[in-house]
Order: structure tokens, then C-alpha cells, then sequence
């Protein structure tokens, strides 16, 4: 909601006189909580209930964290990035420890997502990990509890919540979800006056970073149910992307780059797709398949 509230106030500001009105909606991934996305649906539990709305009339847009919607969407939507990436890193959050090295063998870290749980499990073995689900408020209260020694958050849910102070460390050695702090828009492809509405509010190295990104999460199956990151520095028309794929456990991790030019965004995320496939995610996304099934 302050999300949405975010883009009807620009919307607002640019657009004098245009008439805006917030549908707030619960989600089947905001209802589920006692189990991690990847076992009851995924990314798109975010998603299919906004969709719903788009397609009976009840709303004309849908405001998403980009990182939450699937790699592939209806054709008949179109996404557009709203504005300004805001920052893409991961926040370490505690209330007695500075970083994650601070943290003492057995030390209990909530996070359920696999893709920081396996880029962690490698780089910290001696803490154990404990799937944490709920709205960045139960979270925090739940460290407040103390059923965890530390909790793994977004800086751009932090910073957006007005909780930045929560923050104790940045993780600069996890690479973070695809398009995650990246605001998105999706509307009726068809809708041309929409896409209008929105164009001015476009910020053209966000939209590179998540063009990239997400071309690479096509390739190699950015879902819940397998831990996956992208990053992409964007620098004048210059791009430098950084990926890795892994097991849950940390006992396997791909890592690879490329760079090139933000007119090349969708190609290079793709091809980077493909080289961290060929440098072993293939058979990473091989074992990962046998366990769901």
C-alpha cells in the first residue's frame, strides 16, 4: 500500500486534476504465511488477484515490487518501471548483533528466501537459518520477540516504510533478487493512454537494469523454487551485470558477469543466462527439479 500510494501521489502531482482512487487488495501470498512462497505458489501469489482486478474493471493499473512478478506475464499486460531504482541491496537487521560476522556459531537468521539462504549458507556454514514469512512489520516484530538473533530484509522495503534505522549492515556479498527496489506498473497492453500516463515517469537506467535482469531470469528460471539473483550497474549507456544461481544449502554456487551497452540489455542478460547454465546451473536446475518432484 505505500507502494501504490507512492505512484498515485507522482501520478498526482504530474497529472493535475486526474482523478485517483486506491482498491487495496490481500493477496493469497500475503494470507499464506506458514509456508515458504516456493511450496505454495511462488511469485505470482503476489500477482494473479491484482491481474483479476485489471481484467473485470476494477482497477486501470497494479502497482507491484518487480521482484515479485514473474519472469513471464499475460500477454495481454504490459510492466513498466515507475521511477527511480531505489536501493537493490539486501539489509542485515538486529537488535544485538552489528553484521552477520558478529553472529555467533548456531545463531537463528529468518529469511525464507532461498536465494539469500544459499548465498549465506556458503559464506556463514556455522549459523542456521529459519524460514520467517509476514509483512515487514510481523517480521521485525517477530526479531523484536526474540525468535531470531538476526533477520534478512530489503533496504528499499526498509527505506520506503520510513525504517531505515532498522538497518544495521548492508550485504554487499549477496547479490539480491532480480529487479528487487524497483517499482513496477502493469495495465491492459491494449490501454495506450496508460502507457502515456506513465512514460514520463520512466527513469531509463532502472528500466536497463530490469530489462537485463529479467531477461536473465528467463533463461534460468527466476522463481521462488530456485535461488537465483541479478544485479545490474548501469553507468551512462554503460551495463556491467552480475548473476548467480545455487543450491538451497549453499553447497553449490554459480557466479558469472558480463558487460555491454543498455541498448543490449535484454541480449546480454540472456546470454549471461546461458553462461551460467553452461558453467553448471544446468545441472544445479537438474537436482533442484528431482527435489520438487
Amino acid at each position: 500500500m505505500v507502494q501504490t500510494e507512492m505512484v498515485s501521489a507522482a501520478l498526482r502531482a504530474r497529472h493535475s486534476g486526474l482523478d485517483v482512487a486506491l482498491v487495496g487488495m490481500t493477496t493469497k501470498g500475503d494470507r499464506v504465511l506458514d509456508r515458504p512462497l516456493a511450496q505454495v505458489g511462488g511469485k505470482g501469489l503476489f500477482v494473479k488477484e491484482l491481474e483479476a482486478a485489471l481484467d473485470d474493471g476494477r482497477a486501470d493499473i497494479a502497482v507491484h515490487s518487480m521482484k515479485d512478478v514473474p519472469m513471464e506475464i499475460e500477454p495481454r499486460f504490459a510492466l513498466a518501471t515507475f521511477g527511480e531504482r531505489e536501493r537493490p541491496e539486501d539489509a542485515f537487521v538486529s537488535s544485538r548483533y552489528a553484521n552477520l560476522a558478529a553472529l555467533p556459531p548456531g545463531a537463528v537468521v529468518g529469511t525464507s528466501s532461498l536465494r539469500r539462504e544459499c548465498q549465506l549458507r556458503a559464506r556463514y556454514p556455522q549459523l542456521r537459518f529459519r524460514a520467517l514469512r509476514g509483512n515487514v512489520n510481523t517480521r521485525l516484530a517477530k526479531l523484536d520477540a526474540g525468535d531470531y538473533d538476526a533477520i534478512i530484509l530489503a533496504v528499499a522495503g526498509l527505506k520506503r516504510l520510513g525504517l531505515e534505522a532498522r538497518i544495521r549492515d548492508t550485504l554487499a556479498e549477496t547479490i539480491p533478487a532480480i529487479a528487487q527496489g524497483i517499482l513496477a506498473v502493469e495495465f491492459h497492453r491494449e490501454r495506450s493512454d496508460i502507457a502515456a500516463l506513465l512514460e514520463p515517469f520512466e527513469h531509463p537506467p532502472t528500466a536497463c537494469a530490469a530489462r537485463a535482469e529479467r531477461a536473465l531470469g528467463l533463461v534460468v528460471e527466476g522463481s521462488c523454487e530456485v535461488p537465483v539473483g541479478a544485479l545490474a550497474h548501469v553507468s551512462g549507456d554503460e551495463l556491467r551485470l552480475d548473476a548467480f544461481i545455487g543450491m538451497p544449502d549453499g553447497t553449490r554456487l554459480v557466479r558469472e558477469h558480463a558487460s555491454g551497452r543498455c541498448a543490449e540489455a535484454q541480449a546480454l542478460g540472456h546470454a549471461l543466462g546461458e553462461s551460467l547454465l553452461a558453467a553448471g546451473g544446468r545441472e544445479i536446475l537438474r537436482e533442484l527439479a528431482k527435489v520438487h518432484t
